[in-house]
């Protein structure tokens, strides 16, 4: 077994500890850090979660946000973050820590004074990141039967985004700029075609995905190919959806920054197309 000790203690219930064989650790139970002081040998018997924070600026900001919690709420957020690294069965950022820990407080205190905070981005968050949602949902599940605190379902959108940050690696600030603009380009094909999508259809979910996935095609810079015989033929047969297909880019290229290669006008016309189709 291997021996813990103690380092700094943040309260009765939290502190920070040395592990042999992962270095600093948080470590979460019950009185765990009454009358202890560094050097402390700690019995595992007392350690009821365990994780591993490495990064000293994710330890500064987690340890800030301690005095607010209470310890319910605590354990049932650091519970949340077990469940996700259960289900998704591969190694997140530990910026979740921090992030979600910071986003459910945040989000508990404006319930507890009457406020609810909207999620414009919930149908889309669910479409680009199912899996993510699912496990999502089950957070909000485990919360509400450990603690009773019911979250509204826009909640679920914003603990997927969270989910989806620390699986990829990436800033949620640059997962949340992503989301609005597949909102927005939506929002322009709707205008176009003077129609509202069907947000459970499957063209809906498809055009969702190519659009996301199109996304991460342009800022990582992937060269696309472009069919040039397909290109013309699309360009006469579908005028439309090609020109509508290029505004969509134009406002792509935009907002990231990025070059757009002109094979993602060709792909992007034949999912718009579908589209018309299905809604004639």
């Amino acid at each position: 077994m291997d021996q813990l000790s103690v380092l700094k203690v943040l309260n009765n219930n939290v502190l920070i500890g040395d592990h042999l064989s992962y270095g600093e650790v948080v470590l979460i139970g019950k009185g765990i850090g009454f009358n202890r002081k560094k050097g402390d040998t700690i019995e595992r018997s007392l350690v009821e979660k365990l994780f591993i924070l490495k990064n000293e600026r994710e330890q500064e900001n987690y340890i800030k946000l301690l005095p607010f919690l209470d310890n319910d709420l605590l354990e049932v957020i650091i519970s949340a973050i077990e469940l996700i690294k259960k289900k998704i069965n591969t190694p997140l950022n530990e910026h979740i820590h921090v992030a979600l820990t910071d986003h459910l407080l945040f989000t508990v205190t404006r319930l507890s004074k009457g406020m609810e905070l909207k999620n414009p981005f919930l149908i889309e968050t669910k479409a680009l990141y199912p899996f993510e949602f699912q496990v999502a949902k089950e957070v909000i599940g485990l919360i509400e039967k450990q603690t009773g605190i019911y979250l509204p379902e826009g909640e679920v959108g914003f603990i997927a985004l969270h989910i989806h940050s620390s699986i990829m690696n990436k800033d949620i600030s640059d997962i949340n700029r992503h989301s609005q603009l597949v909102t927005q380009l939506i929002d322009i094909v709707e205008d176009t075609f003077d129609m509202k999508i069907d947000k459970e259809s499957i063209e809906y979910m498809r055009l969702v995905r190519h659009l996301r996935f199109a996304i991460e095609r342009i800022v990582n810079g992937e060269m696309v190919v472009e069919p040039e015989k397909i290109a013309n033929l699309l360009k006469e047969e579908y005028p439309l959806c090609y020109n509508l297909a290029w505004k969509l880019i134009k406002v792509m290229q935009h907002a990231l920054k990025r070059h757009v290669f002109d094979a993602e006008a060709v792909y992007l016309t034949m999912h718009l197309q579908r589209l018309q189709k299905k809604i004639k």
